[in-house]
């Protein structure tokens, strides 16, 4: 018996089923953040990931970490300088609106920094700085690791992204570390 391949139709097909599951993800996790706990927790990670938790952390490392904290630093600096450039240019060029602007029925819990979803910046730089950091100081994964978490899913629960776009952030991220530490 011969394996049929899948026409282009039929690959298309996928699209509308995928994009009904992001809303459903996305309404399910915006309902969840309603609750004042989680509001908070969301909205706090959200803010840190504004950019305040990388400064500090630089910060700390270069008071604490000696030169090895110096060179984490520097890394941080080059790493963080492509993936803004890269995010920069993919917010350009795919012009993906928000879940809260398409969705309805979604509570906006924070204001969004720019006007466009793909790729979820907060997540991109997290993976980014976070897989630098623990390249020097793999002791801070305990601390690092959930916090790139729940900002993945902050930005879900937020209404800010769709899970495509938290995926997309993630994997150019991690791409552009991986090219950090072949060019730097």
């Amino acid at each position: 018996m011969q394996r049929r391949l899948p026409s282009q139709v039929e690959n298309f097909a996928l699209l509308p089923r995928l994009r009904a599951w992001e809303c459903g993800v996305i309404l399910a996790l915006n309902r969840h953040a309603q609750t004042p706990f989680w509001k908070n927790v969301y909205a706090m990670t959200s803010r840190l990931g504004d950019g305040g938790l990388w400064a500090a952390l630089a910060l700390a490392l270069v008071l604490t970490g000696g030169q090895a904290g110096i060179d984490c630093v520097r890394h941080m600096l080059f790493a963080g300088t492509m993936a803004l450039a890269v995010y920069a240019l993919s917010k350009r060029c795919t012009g993906r609106q928000r879940p809260c602007v398409e969705l309805r029925g979604l509570n906006l819990c924070v204001q969004p920094l720019d006007r466009y979803s793909f790729p979820s910046g907060h997540t991109l730089h997290a993976v980014v700085f976070t897989t630098v950091v623990l390249a020097y100081f793999p002791q801070l994964a305990p601390a690092l690791v959930p916090f790139v978490l729940l900002t993945a899913l902050s930005r879900i629960a937020l209404g800010l992204h769709y899970p495509s776009d938290v995926l997309g952030g993630a994997a150019i991220g991690a791409a552009v570390a991986a090219l950090s530490f072949t060019f730097g």
